[in-house]
């Protein structure tokens, strides 16, 4: 199969609707052997071979997944990473033949949620991307990959049917939001909003908000948090150095989307050596 920057889409017969992906990569034959295996994947595939291209793909077609080269003509990957951030949370693989760990590091900073070096492996490429589409139950589709309905937007925290007002319940499961200190995050809907304004979050940062909520003041470590981010991926159950530095990574970057510092924290607290839990309850009124 063959595909340059500019053709048609690569679909297979009888592909999910909703299930898109952009390549965006420079060397002709990685971005033809990535469009196979993501279309192989069920995906419609585009293309590009430019930073810029590539940016006006994402914002033009709205993918689910984004493979995404470090080493692009122009506007280089990191740089890339940070302006579709900007206006996308697709879910960003970030490809390179640098294998450092500082560029891992860079690469998830700039907005990426995951990292793969060249050479890779096919099977491994579609293996995480995979375990990140059961991981997330394809926001925004239902599960035979059709769109999803509408959203209704969330109410204000502390908003009552009919105009009233109502305290808020730490773990509000009727309607499925789990709320902490005016922070509140719904798994189904894949929102989070704080004081009632939302807060935009990548995949990785929304998986590891919702595994602390869920954990409440129980620790969890940041062992537990990589496996968390790498789904069903994990097999081994082995956790690396830079496993834990990228939990570190996503972490900060949650935090100052939070506005949640470390030395004083309303939501989010580090259990030095250990992990993290949810900081102390402010005193409030539950709702029943």
């Amino acid at each position: 199969m063959s595909m340059t920057t500019g053709s048609s889409p690569t679909t297979l017969p009888n592909q999910p609707a909703g299930r898109v992906a952009v390549v965006i990569e420079d060397d002709a034959d990685i971005r033809n052997l990535l469009s196979a295996i993501l279309t192989q994947a069920g995906f419609t595939c585009h293309a590009s071979g430019t930073g810029a291209e590539g940016i006006e793909a994402v914002r033009s077609h709205q993918p689910i997944v984004t493979t995404l080269d470090i080493s692009l003509p122009g506007i280089d990957g990191f740089e890339v990473a940070r302006q579709i951030r900007a206006f996308s949370s697709t879910y960003i693989i970030m490809l390179s033949a640098r294998d450092e760990e500082i560029d891992t590091l860079m690469g998830l900073d700039a907005g990426a949620d995951d990292y793969l070096t060249k050479p890779f492996r096919p099977r491994e490429l579609r293996a995480r991307i995979e375990a990140m589409l059961r991981r997330y139950h394809l926001p925004g589709l239902t599960e035979s990959g059709g769109p999803a309905p509408a959203a209704v937007p969330a109410a204000a925290p502390g908003a009552a049917p009919g105009g009233g007002t109502a305290a808020v319940d730490d773990h509000d499961d009727e309607a499925g939001w789990l709320e902490h200190n005016g922070l509140r995050i719904n798994e189904e809907m894949w929102l989070c909003d704080v004081d009632g304004s939302t807060v935009e979050l990548t995949r990785s940062e929304f998986d590891l908000l919702l595994a602390i909520m869920q954990g409440a003041r129980r620790v969890i470590s940041k062992d537990a948090l990589a496996l968390e981010l790498r789904g069903d991926y994990a097999t081994t159950g082995y956790v690396s150095d830079s496993d834990k530095r990228a939990v570190e990574v996503h972490m900060a970057n949650l935090r100052r989307k939070l506005n949640d510092p470390v030395g004083a924290p309303r939501f989010i607290e580090t259990v030095r050596g250990v992990g993290y839990r949810l900081a102390d309850a402010r005193r409030s009124t539950a709702r029943r």
